[in-house]
């Protein structure tokens, strides 16, 4: 579906930069038809010779050019993207934003004309190609729009679509969620040194074992509590961790933490 599409990259932080690689390293597309922005001509000319694709710093001449425009932005830079579009976009584009708690109605509204506009929520692993995103549809975007979105992020892990109404839910599960992962493995390490495990030596058993323990629920589609009743054999050593843990409320703490960074996501758009 991406044989004969432009696309612009508007934002080429890091999740801009995953994107544009992750397209042309999987050959779907090819570099010159990918186009990129940044904030100042030095940072365009550093992108261009890391990516071996074009960049500059004029959002508007970027956009005008592409079938697809992808919003890497900051949620606060939206709006002033937006705005800076205006007239400038196809009529048949579409429109891809990954900012967290920025509504589809809003960019609708912000760039003032027919494009339709997809959201999307990736997240960091997709820098490794085992990132997750999820999209959502707004008003005026088709499936089609979807399958095409789809395309552009299948290279970097899964995608899922879900409805808009969902979407801060995701952020603060999917897209903040690595962080979370990231303090437990520090913290399970921890456990290791603690026992006299050399730090590299712990860091590399814990990520190896988080990395097994999630391919297993995906690829065996169990719940995780049957995975887990798999290994707490009765009056054995992990049944015991396991108390310890729940001792220290693990299964509220994590579920707020949840709770607490999609609440805070919904607000980045007021």
């Amino acid at each position: 579906m991406l044989n004969d599409k432009k696309i612009a990259i508007l934002g080429s932080g890091t999740m801009g930069r995953s994107i544009a690689q992750g397209l042309i390293g999987s050959g779907r597309v090819k570099a010159a038809q990918v186009r990129a922005t940044a904030r100042t001509r030095a940072s365009s000319e550093k992108v261009s010779a890391e990516l071996g694709i074009s960049c500059s710093a004029d959002n508007a001449d970027t956009a005008a050019w592409a079938d697809i425009v992808l919003m890497c932005v900051k949620p606060k830079d939206v709006e002033k993207i937006g705005l800076a579009l205006r007239g400038h976009l196809k009529g048949e584009a579409l429109v891809v934003s990954i900012a967290a708690g920025i509504s589809t109605a809003f960019i609708e509204n912000s760039l003032e004309g027919g494009a339709a506009v997809l959201r999307a929520m990736p997240n960091t692993p997709c820098l490794i190609g085992k990132g997750m995103t999820v999209l959502a549809k707004g008003s005026r975007a088709t499936d089609r729009d979807v399958a095409l979105a789809g395309e552009i992020f299948a290279p970097l892990g899964r995608v899922l679509e879900l409805e808009e109404k969902h979407m801060d839910t995701v952020t603060g599960l999917s897209a903040s969620g690595p962080a979370f992962i990231y303090v437990i493995i520090e913290a399970l390490a921890d456990g290791g040194v603690m026992r006299g495990l050399p730090r590299k030596v712990a860091t590399e058993l814990v990520a190896q074992m988080t990395l097994g323990a999630a391919e297993m629920v995906l690829a065996t589609g169990r719940h995780p509590a049957a995975l887990k009743d798999d290994v707490t054999t009765p009056a054995g050593c992990t049944i015991a961790g396991i108390l310890a843990l729940e001792d220290g409320r693990i299964r509220s703490v994590l579920a707020r933490g949840v709770e607490t960074a999609a609440k805070v996501a919904g607000e980045l758009g007021r």
